[in-house]
């Protein structure tokens, strides 16, 4: 029966508990402080932390697992049931697979991070063995339980408390975010019983005549939770006894109104009878006033603090906002945006939380305090509150210690200030309500740090600066922070050094401004000292700062300093995830696939990604690219790369970093080497090393076999820097293996620069680690870059050495490969008799190395001798053969090779309508596979056709894509020959087919 009648003895109520009620109190195991921390906390999103701090749980499948072992701590928890808890439908056929691969990652991170508990392995399942306190949820039932039996010994104060200790454990929805339709049944029984302990505190509060202070807070409970009629009751107790008669009568009517549309019921018997009484006032004493006044915040510490003269409702106006800057610099969009967003609740009502996300350094702070100061006279006149939650030396700010501060600006004698945490965030949101008022949480931590020191109440608006996620913060409205744009960040250099001086040198201020990627806080330190010594050119700074190993120390001037900056959000991360940031500085790219954090730890994990995901929480990296099968590519700004690989030369062994490279190098040749083998229908043409390859996981490989030729191409930038880093860091075997692998891309793209830049560093480390079979790969593979460029004598100098090589130490695909080109060599000075011979025996060496696709470049090219001597069966006999092996392995290059032969042929044979329609699908098939040298030949095939057919604006339209393209490869020979023959069409016979 919810009634609203006032206890009998409401002097005994208002006294503080007598010893022996709180002797009482400590045998239920209630000690007036609420409870420490468990590790585990699934009341609200889902965490985990241990003697090193926060353990990281990969989202998903570990999430729903940890839950469900935590919901069911010290039993046993089957593997059906978690297979259930993953997949409620049709699960996979790996499904009890990968449920063991999950727990085996949960107890890896649950040893890393140091928490007191172990996963047992049972026939059936697992157990999660740890302390009874060791969850939140345990806590939370413990601490009910004995609220429940204070309660029912009339020790009703001491109840409150544990109740108020018990929801209090809460930080939002139980097991927010995890996805698992089972979990979130549970999670719901979870949620009522938690409305059944706050339902059950505010009838125990109201008995205990606190009503004043829990008006707002049952208005809140009330929005939330329209339909509960015991909550909705005490309400209206609540707002009659504080002398609002008329507003308890109208909460009455809005939840009937409420259950007859919405679900065609009348209110319970209770409710009615509350309102009943109410409306006619004749309860006689159930419904008056106490006689006795009490303070806002009815606890005993209040009452305390007012009998020693304090006035703990006496409410000042605190100005706490740091300084706005004369000289901000933003996107005024940006800054409207933020603007609107935290205005935006009060006039729904409903408290918003604006968060700001960024990196150190990005201006974040700066942007929300100029916010503040835009916001603090029109619409929140009542105060403004500030606290930078991130203390000296890094350290959290305790939610407590915050509270504290906030209520003595807001004018709480330090007397009348509650020593637990609940009760400060009570007395904080009562003071509070009805007050418009800003809060500024500058670098905020955590949620746990932030959501005790949120308002109750819509009217006050709340802005938090974070490093990190905090995506559990409930209603939030997130604005990341990015660094300046060019503009921006030249208009603050000129605001601070001067516009002029600037004007002066625009060079060297964009230069600056690349350099430290537009980040506000350098380019304020830059400018401080070209401020202090107006001498000075930005061009010469730009110079000191081009010194990597110092430029972190040229970036400091007074309290100003980047590496600070950076190691605040460093520190704060988990020792594993700051090792994997240190070893992600060897990587030289711009761009980084997720796979390589794997690769430089050795994790074979499934889902290299998550091992990204604390670096990219806390910004340290960004996320550059993300493609369809939701894998991301991330990027490392070059400051933090330059920070990183300072704390690697401290804080990582040689030997470590040796190895990190060695892997990493080793993924991209196992990558590499994949793609050519499926680019060439195997491991042919190419001669291969002994080099330890390291494996990225399958489903990363398939997506870049989707399209090999095309993943080579967007990979080129980090392909050549493994290259040169495998040489520096004395991988001669896998510098020369990825080097010539890499000829994939290089001779079907055009990047002759690249092939020899690649080859030299490659041909040097070999020759410093003397490596013969390595000498011998890449001197014939520059040898093949020669004959590429038009440069035969070159060509031969380097064959004639690779081979001399190969022979000694007996490679035959290494000898098939450089009697090919010597073959070619032979065919360029004329010698078809000698080119044919050494064809032959190229052929014969290809066979015997099983090189299939090598048969079929030396079939192709005999053909086209056998072609010029109008041997037109022997050379078809060739064509049919190559083009078959190249069909069987799936070689496409291939067989636009023996097919563009096959239309030479039929020009040969003056069929000129016949070899335009077969060199036209050849160019239709080095359009589809990238090919530009392909193309760059079949063009002039297609304009010698066309030249024989007397077409000579198609002819000459044909011969200039030809020439272009070949022009852009560096093909310049080719380039020339095909201008011979606009000249010869434009002005004297055709030519002959070459």
């Amino acid at each position: 029966m919810i009634s609203a009648a006032r206890p009998r003895e409401p002097d005994q109520i208002w006294q503080l508990p007598q010893k022996q009620d709180v002797r009482m109190a400590a045998s239920a195991g209630y000690d007036g402080t609420g409870v420490a921390a468990a590790p585990f906390l699934v009341l609200g999103p889902l965490e985990v932390s241990g003697e090193l701090g926060a353990v990281y749980v990969a989202p998903g499948r570990q999430e729903i697992i940890l839950g469900a072992l935590v919901l069911e701590l010290n039993r046993l928890v089957e593997t059906t049931y978690l297979v259930d808890v993953i997949w409620a439908h049709d699960p996979p056929k790996t499904a009890r697979a990968q449920v063991q691969i999950c727990v085996s990652r949960l107890r890896k991170a649950l040893a890393d991070g140091g928490v007191d508990a172990t996963i047992e392995t049972r026939a059936r399942g697992y157990i999660l063995r740890a302390p009874e306190d060791a969850t939140d949820v345990g806590n939370f039932r413990r601490l009910v339980t004995q609220a429940h039996a204070l309660a029912r010994d009339g020790l009703k104060a001491p109840a409150v408390d544990l109740f108020r200790s018990a929801t209090g454990l809460w930080r939002g929805r139980c097991l927010a975010g995890v996805p698992s339709e089972v979990l979130a049944g549970t999670a719901a029984q979870l949620d009522e019983s938690r409305l059944d302990a706050v339902e059950t505190c505010m009838r125990l509060e109201l008995e205990l005549d606190r009503y004043k202070h829990l008006v707002g807070e049952l208005q809140q409970l009330v929005a939330n939770h329209p339909l509960r009629e015991r909550l909705r009751g005490h309400l209206m107790v609540a707002l009659y006894r504080s002398g609002r008669q008329a507003e308890a009568l109208d909460i009455y009517h809005q939840g009937r109104v409420m259950l007859t549309e919405e679900l065609g019921l009348d209110p319970g018997r209770e409710l009615r009878d509350l309102a009943q009484a109410i409306l006619t006032d004749d309860a006689d004493q159930a419904l008056a006033e106490p006689a006795e006044p009490h303070s806002l915040v009815a606890t005993p510490l209040f009452e305390a603090a007012q009998k020693r003269g304090a006035d703990p409702g006496l409410c000042v106006t605190p100005r706490q906002l740091p300084a706005d800057i004369g000289d901000f610099v933003a996107d005024d969009t940006t800054v409207s945006a933020v603007c609107d967003a935290v205005t935006e609740g009060q006039e729904k009502g409903q408290l918003k939380v604006v968060l700001m996300l960024g990196g150190p350094g990005v201006g974040k702070s700066t942007l929300a305090r100029h916010v503040g100061h835009r916001l603090a006279t029109e619409y929140f006149p009542d105060g403004q509150l500030y606290c930078e939650l991130r203390g000296p030396g890094g350290q959290p700010v305790g939610p407590a210690q915050a509270l504290e501060r906030f209520l003595r600006a807001l004018g709480v004698p330090g007397q009348a200030i509650p020593d637990a945490l609940d009760e400060r965030a009570e007395m904080y949101r009562s003071l509070l309500a009805d007050r418009r008022i800003l809060v500024l949480l500058d670098d905020a931590v955590s949620e746990s740090q932030v959501m005790p020191l949120l308002p109750g109440t819509g009217s006050s608006g709340v802005l938090v600066t974070s490093r990190g996620q905090l995506t559990a913060l409930p209603g939030t409205r997130r604005f990341d922070v990015e660094p300046l744009s060019p503009e921006q960040a030249v208009q603050l250099l000129g605001q601070i050094i001067g516009e002029r001086r600037v004007e002066r040198e625009p060079e060297a201020a964009r230069a600056l401004i690349c350099l430290v990627g537009g980040l506000p806080l350098a380019l304020r330190i830059i400018a401080a000292r070209l401020a202090a010594r107006p001498h000075r050119s930005l061009t010469s700074l730009w110079h000191r700062l081009q010194n990597e190993h110092r430029r972190l120390d040229e970036l400091a001037y007074g309290e100003l300093s980047v590496r600070a900056s950076l190691s605040l959000s460093y520190d704060a991360l988990a020792a594993a995830d700051r090792r994997l940031l240190c070893l992600i500085s060897l990587a030289e790219g711009t761009e980084m696939p997720s796979w390589l954090g794997a690769a430089l730890l050795d994790d074979r994990t499934a889902h290299p990604a998550d091992l990204l995901e604390p670096l990219i929480d806390m910004r340290l990296l960004d996320i550059a690219a993300m493609n369809e099968g939701g894998q991301f590519r991330c990027g490392m700004s070059q400051l933090v790369r330059t920070f990183a690989h300072e704390r690697l030369q401290a804080e990582i062994s040689a030997a470590e970093r040796a190895g990190a490279v060695r892997r990493m190098v080793g993924g991209w040749m196992a990558l590499v080497e994949r793609a050519h083998k499926e680019i060439y229908g195997g491991a042919y043409t190419i001669v291969t090393g002994l080099a330890e390859r390291w494996y990225p996981p399958e489903d990363h490989v398939q997506r870049c076999l989707r399209d090999p030729l095309g993943w080579l191409e967007s990979e080129q930038t980090n392909l050549v820097n493994a290259v040169e880093l495998a040489a520096r860091s004395g991988l001669d075997e896998l510098c020369w293996e990825l080097a010539t692998a890499l000829v994939t891309l290089f001779e079907a793209r055009g990047y002759p620069e690249l092939w020899e830049r690649t080859h030299q560093i490659a041909l040097t480390a070999v020759q410093e680690a003397g490596n013969e079979r390595g000498q011998a790969a890449v001197l014939g593979s520059l040898g093949t870059l020669h004959l590429y460029r038009g440069e035969p004598e070159a060509a031969g100098l380097y064959l004639s050495t690779a081979l001399e090589i190969f022979e000694r130490i007996g490679e035959p695909s290494g000898q098939a490969l450089c009697l090919r080109d010597l073959a070619r060599i032979e065919r360029h000075h004329g010698d078809d008799d000698r080119a044919l011979a050494l064809y032959e025996s190229a052929e014969r060496y290809f066979a015997r190395a099983r090189d299939v696709i090598g048969r079929a470049y030396v079939l192709g090219e005999m053909a086209h001798i056998t072609m010029r001597r109008a041997d037109f069966v022997r050379t078809r006999s060739y064509l049919d053969e190559a083009l078959g092996i190249c069909l069987s392995a799936g070689f496409v290059r291939g067989q636009t090779l023996a097919l563009r032969r096959l239309g030479q042929m039929l020009m040969y044979q003056q069929q000129y309508e016949a070899a335009e329609r077969t060199l036209l699908e050849v160019l239709s098939m080095v359009w589809a596979s990238g090919d530009l040298v392909g193309e760059g030949y079949v063009l002039h095939d297609l304009g010698r056709v066309n030249a024989h057919l007397h077409r000579v604006e198609q002819a000459v339209q044909y011969y200039s894509q030809s020439a272009r393209i070949r022009e852009r490869i560096l093909d310049h020979s080719g380039a020339a020959a095909v201008r011979v023959d606009i000249v010869a069409i434009l002005c004297g016979p055709v030519t002959s087919v070459g």
